[in-house]
């Protein structure tokens, strides 16, 4: 099993759209980054569990964990001239963008926050708090979510 965190903007999808999805289940849709992009093509499997984490929200929090119930599959999203994640580059043939489908698992009554996973001595390594790191799906290591989750328990 691995274990990943994976960025959503709260006011764009967040960890509560998620729970309220059918089945507690969704696409994870939109990844535009070549590297997240080969994560989940090529490493996420399903029963790999995931930090779900609001960026761009106040505050930048670790919300809660979902579990990845689906491998890579092509992103139709790139498809839709509608859509807001079109890419023109990518077609059904040869598809540039891939996803997989995430499921709900639980949410922190104590979110994690970003403030908090910097001042922990050992998240130091976390990808997360590493200098330019945008990207919207990562690696963690397994004690590096296993310190978010305890952190979540000891936060008020």
């Amino acid at each position: 099993m691995k274990y990943w965190l994976l960025k959503s903007e709260a006011e764009t999808f967040s960890l509560k759209d998620l729970k309220n999805s059918p089945d507690q289940t969704t696409y994870w849709d939109g990844v535009r980054n070549y590297q997240a992009r080969n994560f989940i093509r090529d490493e996420m499997k399903p029963g790999d569990k995931a930090l779900f984490y609001h960026s761009n929200s106040e505050p930048n929090a670790v919300a809660g964990v979902c579990k990845i119930v689906k491998e890579a599959y092509p992103d139709f999203t790139a498809f839709d001239p509608k859509n807001e994640h079109y890419d023109p580059k990518s077609n059904k043939e040869n598809p540039t963008w891939f996803m997989v489908d995430v499921k709900w698992e639980k949410e922190f009554k104590n979110p994690v926050t970003l403030q908090s996973i910097k001042a922990n001595p050992k998240l130091r390594n976390m990808k997360l708090v590493q200098p330019g790191s945008r990207l919207s799906v990562m690696p963690v290591t397994k004690e590096e979510f296993d310190e978010i989750i305890n952190m979540s328990k000891l936060q008020k």
